[in-house]
């Protein structure tokens, strides 16, 4: 890919992010230099930082748009967190895939202050470029195919383009098949008889979930928990 050559993604103007450090998390801006791709970054609105308004307002395709959903897994009275980058057109399997993958008795949403505390970026704004060390990257197969990703740069009020392969490279990622389940399910035949289930067995590969839901608890990006560690 041309380095040179800023996308046309949407109706925003891109820029090589090197130019623009003042737009980048301290930690992405610091991780840039060792991405092995090109990268530009565009300002926003903070208020459309969320998948849904982003791609909406400025006419960004879905399909291009990444979720980096951050999780936690918990074994063996230990907790672990890792980030998920799957199409937001798509769902992290959670419940399924990560938590057999992280080896986990149990993998839920990480709360926002930790979250935040840990990456060292905003919530909302969290990505995989930058993130510390120890925390896994689980990269699905069609962000690391794609040519080019719209990924969120540390801070809400703008958004970073890559290649996929360059997240994909990054030194703790690693591509897992499935990682990225469709929203949207096939309809199933009502049972003959009403079967007693947890609030929130349709939505396997969310993670766990309260049992009354408000609008913000279904965001896509860097959903959580109501409770930090419980169980």
């Amino acid at each position: 890919m041309d380095s040179s050559t800023a996308p046309q993604l949407g109706t925003l103007t891109w820029t090589p992010a090197a130019e623009r450090p003042e737009l980048l998390a301290a930690p992405v801006a610091a991780a840039l230099g060792a991405l092995a791709g090109p990268a530009w970054v565009v300002q926003i609105d903070a208020d459309l930082a969320d998948t849904a308004a982003f791609t909406e307002a400025y006419d960004v395709p879905p399909e291009v748009s990444v979720n980096c959903v951050v999780v936690a897994a918990r074994r063996a009275g230990q907790t672990e967190l890792a980030a998920c980058l799957v199409p937001a057109t798509t769902r992290a399997d959670v419940n399924g895939l990560v938590r057999r993958h992280l080896g986990a008795r149990k993998v839920s949403f990480a709360p926002q202050d930790v979250a935040v505390a840990e990456s060292g970026m905003e919530y909302g704004g969290i990505t995989a470029l930058g993130l510390p060390p120890s925390w896994p990257v689980l990269v699905d197969p069609d962000v690391a195919a794609a040519d080019l990703v719209v990924v969120g740069s540390g801070i809400r009020g703008s958004k970073l383009a890559v290649p996929g392969a360059a997240l994909a490279a990054l030194p703790t990622a690693e591509v897992l098949e499935g990682l990225g389940r469709p929203v949207a399910e096939p309809p199933r035949a009502a049972p003959a008889a009403p079967a007693e289930r947890a609030p929130d067995d349709r939505d396997v590969g969310w993670g766990e979930r309260p049992e009354q839901l408000s609008a913000a608890d279904r965001r896509y990006l860097e959903d959580r928990p109501p409770h930090w560690g419980s169980d």
